[in-house]
């Protein structure tokens, strides 16, 4: 479906939530490398198009419903917003004409892999957590290769398509600078750093425990609490050897410069990153009862591997966090030693060569 040019085209899809669109944003340095002309389709207004908007890429929305399990009465309205995105969709590839298209997954992706299988345009999807989720496994039968991050995972897809790569990791999270992390915290060089990460809405027992830890943890540590949109906790604004951010942005890569080990929930992309970054961690992933439990398989696959430690959500206490994560540090080279091993890195050059490979056909 190439031009008469030798530009070679991808369109990216994925969208919903930051983790089905910060490993596209990853892969496009590489991409550009290798000379693509990168297009994204997304939802209208979805979090996908103000990420996608700092990079001067092509952006095409389209109209977009979720498949839900349960009952709602938008399952009445969403299944002709599907219909309606996949004719945009169409229309839009039509347009674009690319050689692949590479899906993140999220529901906006359906329509985008089903309208590229309709005109014989091949499609990569990657699939973040344990278990697929539904909408790739509706993406699946038009997929020429499934990318996953876990081994796991891999006897779950069909044998010729499934491909164990990880996830794509932004390479200037391996570049952060240590010095610039201690100046911003004011912290002390001689004090181990340990940074909390709840995720950009927070996690409200992680919070709770660490805040509540904070006594026990700062006698031989110092705290690094990213907790959340409107969830810093005033009462602590000038505790020694403590600093909350509701979130950050650049300065995350100087942050994980700076820590030794890493507290955090166990979403897919987060974990990877861990693992990339080498960071020895404690996972309290969200319980069964808050999500369709993808986050504590996640979390029991890290641990099987020799990568985490994990509390699960029901168990959490200010006085098992702090033995955890004390645990944690003075075992900590052996994490370091299990992550080292993993064949799970280079992500970035294994999705890439799959995308050529597709083109190249």
């Amino acid at each position: 479906m190439s031009d008469t040019t030798t530009t070679k085209k991808i369109v990216l899809t994925g969208g919903g939530t930051a983790g089905h669109v910060t490993p596209n944003i990853a892969l496009l340095p590489r991409l550009n490398e290798l000379g693509y002309e990168v297009s994204y389709i997304g939802s209208y207004d979805g979090i996908e198009k103000r990420l996608i908007t700092d990079f001067d890429i092509p952006y095409y929305g389209i109209a977009t419903g979720k498949f839900r399990r349960y009952l709602d009465i938008k399952n009445l309205t969403d299944p002709f917003r599907v219909i309606k995105g996949y004719s945009e969709a169409r229309k839009h590839l039509k347009k674009i004409r690319p050689d692949v298209v590479f899906s993140k997954g999220g529901f906006v992706s359906v329509p985008v892999v089903r309208a590229a299988a309709s005109l014989k345009i091949p499609c990569i999807i990657h699939e973040s957590d344990m278990t697929p989720g539904l909408a790739n496994k509706i993406c699946i039968p038009c997929a020429e290769k499934i990318c996953c991050n876990f081994p796991e995972t891999v006897s779950m897809l069909p044998a010729e398509k499934a491909v164990l790569t990880g996830s794509p990791i932004r390479e200037e999270l391996a570049k952060g600078d240590k010095l610039a992390a201690l100046d911003m915290c004011g912290f002390t060089a001689n004090k181990p750093v340990i940074l909390v990460i709840g995720g950009s809405l927070g996690a409200a027992s992680v919070n709770t425990a660490v805040r509540e830890a904070l006594p026990t943890l700062l006698q031989d540590f110092q705290v690094v609490h990213i907790c959340g949109k409107e969830k810093i906790d005033n009462m602590l604004l000038h505790t020694e050897g403590y600093i909350q951010f509701e979130y950050v942005k650049a300065e995350l890569k100087d942050l994980f410069a700076l820590a030794d080990v890493v507290i955090s929930r166990a979403g897919a992309n987060s974990i990877c990153e861990l693992l990339a970054l080498k960071k020895p961690n404690l996972l309290v992933p969200l319980s069964a009862k808050s999500s369709r439990g993808d986050q504590i398989l996640n979390a029991k696959s890290f641990e099987s591997q020799g990568f985490s430690l994990v509390i699960d959500d029901d168990d959490l206490s200010p006085t098992l966090l702090a033995e955890k994560v004390t645990e944690l540090y003075f075992n900590r080279q052996s994490f370091v030693d299990a992550m080292s091993k993993s064949n799970q890195h280079g992500s970035i050059h294994t999705i890439t060569k799959l995308i050529e490979e597709c083109v190249n056909k």
